[in-house]
């Protein structure tokens, strides 16, 4: 049975006053304590950003990759053991620009691994530059005239790129986030949890204030099985309105299930074995 105090590490949290990572920080291990998850059944892994800096304040195995990378790394601890519950934080920076080909990769080939991606619209732990996710004309230390770029939209990317549950959540609902993340876990497949947060000292629009009078809830009759509709709401533009909660779930063969090596079970349960390759090597001459 997980305990709040088993996941107490040394560390005292880094970001900053009022950051949104508080939230995620609190509805995951939330969720840990509900579910039990601990060292003999979770890994969590993360890339490089401020939402990286999670591994140092959840006890809970841990890895935390290059820039862009905490999927693939996440994607082969499922391959060698899919026993595990394997979590994967990144951020809009880290996940769109420098890992977006992880991205939708991972996504195609619906690895079963939960993908919570902090998204606050900048690039918090460089100081405020633009991400992938920044809305055009948005005024950073890097683009002072305003963002030329269009953002991404990272459910539909999500939808498209193949992910078989689609949820978005907001780090200020602690015990809706907690929920979220556990039923994105249950999800035999990829499961893609865009996270609202707010970067209290490099974006001054998206705030707490601004998430709680713009956020909504799907309502209770939403099918989220319905591909078209999930779109359609993924990319919702009424005033400011953000819609919240799982916007597509479906069940299909998961990446581990494909491959006959590890489909019955896991490779660390496969003893290695020595081959002799001298008659290989001899037919090669």
């Amino acid at each position: 049975m997980t305990t709040p105090a088993d996941l107490v590490t040394p560390n005292m949290p880094s970001w900053c006053p009022g950051c949104g990572n508080f939230g995620i920080w609190a509805a995951f291990k939330n969720a840990a304590v509900k579910q039990g998850w601990d060292n003999t059944n979770t890994v969590i892994t993360a890339g490089i950003g401020c939402h990286g800096h999670i591994v140092n304040f959840v006890k809970l195995t841990a890895f935390e990759g290059l820039h862009g990378r905490a999927l693939p790394v996440a994607s082969g601890i499922k391959m060698v053991n899919h026993r595990l519950n394997v979590f994967a934080f990144t951020g809009d920076g880290d996940c769109l620009s420098e890992g977006g080909n992880h991205f939708i990769h991972t996504c195609r080939r619906n690895h079963n691994i939960t993908i919570l991606l902090h998204n606050n619209d900048i690039y918090g732990l460089t100081t405020g530059q633009c991400s992938p996710t920044s809305p055009h004309d948005f005024k950073t230390g890097s683009t002072p005239q305003g963002n030329p770029d269009q953002p991404f939209n990272v459910l539909s990317l999500a939808l498209a790129s193949g992910a078989t549950f689609v949820a978005r959540g907001y780090s200020g609902d602690i015990n809706g986030l907690a929920d979220l993340i556990i039923k994105a876990n249950d999800h035999q497949g990829v499961s893609v949890v865009e996270i609202l947060q707010p970067c209290t000292t490099f974006d001054k629009t998206h705030t707490h204030t601004y998430f709680r009078e713009n956020c909504y809830q799907l309502p209770p009759d939403y099918n989220p099985t319905n591909l078209n509709q999930a779109f359609s709401k993924a990319i919702e533009v009424d005033g400011t309105k953000l819609p919240l909660g799982i916007f597509y779930q479906v069940q299909k063969s998961t990446a581990e299930s494909e491959f006959p090596q590890i489909s019955s079970h896991p490779l660390v349960d496969t003893p290695p074995s020595i081959r002799n390759i001298n008659d290989l090597f001899k037919k090669l001459r």
